[in-house]
């Protein structure tokens, strides 16, 4: 913590301590909100969230858990509606009214805000995050943590240089089914792991073509386009289809869902940088509508060692190839499998008996939108506990960047055509002049991070 905070702390600490009567008569004469924010005010956490669509049902319950210790000071988005949206729901969660505003940067200037949590599009993730880092703040930062594989190692950078807790939000890190079945394949449960195939499919629909517009009067579109070149606004851009209308602010499917399993897929093969990427994609759906990128998409990464992961990705077909939930991971090994997803695992022997499940029943199963559960309250609480060093980190930011640098290699090979060859020190083309050139993105000027990688 810096010496702001301790001393904005002590000074809590002594306030209490000489507050009238309460040495000698505990909670009487305050009220239920006064002794919350009285109680651990030593360790309380000052807050801020930054983008309030479809992951903010994500962070109510962690931030209105009287354990977590923390103080929502501020709700941010660059949409008035949602904003005001946010406010109403949180109502029902907690009993203040956090701060509004609409510029992500006046938050980030606040002195006074320990931790931000950042949920914006994925164009904003890592230069929100580093001006964060840059301002002393620690940092949620939702998947895919960077826009760009540059964007990635410069997040890694600049952890080290301020010290701060980074945490990607890869939930599935925190669920103890995971955890559990993790450390078992590392202790050989399943023999010599080899293989991992992750998947996602989901039947999202058509997408409306991209048509020149005004920006809805209540959206501050130069905030929302922030790092991004500059480009007129279309319809229906502010919302979710951005993820699908080229690459100024999505980072395609991969980056959108693979990240999570190709993370957990990583995770159980200890496994860091390819050696080669071979990608199959394609658009396969409505070829004439708005979605400007594949659809469909069966990468595979080879690694040292014979290993190697499978990304099965499909969009729009919701057909379940491997399993109910539509997502998920399957480990093979030498004397064994498990298929694990966000609902527990299974354990088959190599004769494919089923050997041991655990099934959590986390309400976070599935491909719907959105939302939050019990692996995303966990997530974000060690993420608070890590911050006070209670905790080990789930998900450090130097993880969560290799995870993601799988979606971006799988992303360029699609857009080139090219399958590549990495360094497997550091997961850099060697391979490809063409692929090279996007390493890393144009920014607007002004907003170029001043951090090297």
């Amino acid at each position: 913590m810096n010496k702001k905070h301790n001393q904005r702390r002590e000074f809590i600490k002594k306030s209490v301590l000489t507050t009238a009567g309460l040495t000698t008569l505990g909670t009487a004469g305050l009220s239920a909100k006064s002794y919350r924010r009285v109680v651990g005010a030593n360790e309380r956490l000052q807050i801020a969230v930054a983008g309030l669509g479809r992951r903010l049902g994500a962070f109510y319950a962690p931030i209105a858990m009287e354990s977590s210790n923390v103080d929502l000071v501020y709700i941010c988005d660059a949409k008035t509606s949602q904003l005001e949206k946010a406010a109403g729901n949180f109502k029902k969660h907690i009993d203040y009214n956090p701060k509004h505003e609409t510029n992500i940067l006046k938050v980030i200037e606040d002195k006074e805000i320990d931790a931000l949590i950042n949920a914006t599009p994925d164009h904003w993730h890592a230069p929100g995050t580093w001006l964060a880092l840059e301002a002393g703040k620690h940092v949620y930062v939702e998947k895919p943590c960077s826009h760009n594989p540059y964007e990635g190692e410069l997040l890694v950078a600049y952890q080290k240089k301020y010290n701060k807790v980074v945490q990607m939000g890869n939930q599935q890190r925190s669920a103890p089914e995971s955890i559990e079945i993790i450390k078992e394949i590392h202790d050989g449960k399943i023999g010599t792991v080899y293989k991992a195939t992750a998947f996602y499919n989901s039947a999202r629909g058509e997408v409306p073509n991209q048509q020149k517009a005004s920006p809805p009067s209540d959206l501050d579109w130069e905030m929302f386009q922030g790092p991004a070149p500059r480009r007129a606004y279309t319809s229906e851009t502010w919302d979710y289809n951005w993820h699908w209308y080229g690459w100024d602010y999505g980072t395609g499917e991969t980056g959108n869902n693979a990240t999570h399993e190709l993370d957990v897929a990583r995770w159980a093969l200890q496994v860091d940088f390819p050696s080669k990427v071979i990608v199959d994609a394609g658009k396969y759906h409505w070829p004439d509508d708005g979605w400007t990128m594949y659809d469909t998409m069966h990468a595979i990464f080879n690694f040292g060692d014979n290993k190697s992961i499978h990304w099965d990705g499909k969009s729009r077909n919701g057909y379940n190839t491997y399993g109910p939930q539509g997502r998920g991971t399957i480990i093979y090994g030498s004397e064994g499998s498990v298929f694990v997803d966000r609902g527990g695992y299974q354990l088959f022997d190599r004769g494919g008996k089923l050997v041991k499940e655990n099934k959590g029943g986390s309400d976070e199963g599935g491909t719907q939108l959105g939302g939050g559960g019990g692996m995303s309250t966990r997530h974000v609480v060690n993420f608070f506990e890590a911050i006070r060093g209670k905790e080990e980190q789930r998900s450090p930011i130097n993880e969560g960047a290799k995870s993601t640098l799988l979606c971006h290699l799988a992303n360029i090979a699609s857009r080139t055509g090219e399958s590549l060859e990495c360094d497997t020190k550091n997961g850099h083309i060697k391979n490809s002049k063409k692929a090279q050139n996007l390493w890393k993105r144009e920014y607007e000027k002004g907003w170029e991070p001043k951090l090297k990688a």
